[in-house]
């Protein structure tokens, strides 16, 4: 997320030469960022969070119930701005508002970001949809929403049955099927446009989670633009 004066990062997952790459393939420069707001402490968010945090010297905004899970290196001390979840940050000129997700995580927390009479929401890594994140994603202009694994794809899939049923689970991923709830009966009619990801690379196609989404969409009469995230290659830029 970013306006002319501020420029946020959210999660560190990938190391910090990739997320500069990144950065740079979009017309980025990772010097100019202001801050990194972490969602939850599993690796796939955090393991290049240290490194990052560190080399570009900004703060890590984070809930202070997730914050002792992150491993620091002994000798650098962090600048660490903690808040509790539900809480409403302001960075620069861009609102922030968290709330809480269904994920098995210590504190996992979705953002909306709010600048220049513009909402962009962020919800990943979440079980299903509550009626909190409901109330959230409300009048989004634009929203990555979760869409994680075709439950078809996952039972059949090479990961174990202790695996399947934790991702299955209130606390685990959302499902193609779950993601195209939410479109047919909370997604705003008015969004710009949908993205979709966190999509398994084991029990999810990028063209089946874009055909029911379609679907999903189509049905409600909606030509908003639909994004399928994935995991080698940046998002294109969306410019307000």
């Amino acid at each position: 997320m970013a306006t002319e004066r501020t420029r946020l990062l959210v999660d560190a997952g990938l190391s910090f030469k990739e997320t500069c790459r990144r950065l740079v393939s979009i017309g980025e420069d990772p010097e100019h960022l202001d801050a990194i707001l972490i969602t939850h402490e599993h690796s796939d968010h955090v393991c290049g969070l240290p490194r990052l945090a560190r080399k570009l010297k900004i703060p890590v905004y984070m809930t202070r119930l997730t914050a002792p899970s992150i491993e620091w290196p002994p000798d650098y001390a962090p600048a660490i701005e903690l808040f509790q979840s539900g809480a409403t940050l302001t960075i620069g000129d861009i609102e922030v508002d968290s709330f809480g997700i269904p994920h098995d995580a210590i504190d996992p927390i979705g953002y909306c970001f709010r600048a220049e009479g513009i909402k962009f929401g962020i919800a990943t890594d979440l079980g299903y949809v509550t009626d909190s994140i409901r109330f959230h994603l409300r009048r989004a202009d634009l929203l990555l929403l979760e869409s994680n694994h075709d439950l078809d794809m996952l039972k059949v899939g090479p990961y174990p049955w202790s695996v399947k049923q934790r991702v299955m689970s209130r606390v685990g991923h959302l499902s193609n099927d779950s993601a195209c709830d939410f479109i047919r009966c909370d997604f705003e009619s008015n969004a710009a446009a949908l993205i979709l990801g966190h999509l398994s690379a084991h029990n999810n196609h990028p063209e089946i989670a874009r055909m029911s989404a379609r679907q999903a969409l189509d049905g409600r009469g909606l030509a908003t633009k639909l994004v399928i995230a994935q995991q080698q290659t940046p998002t294109e830029v969306f410019s307000f």
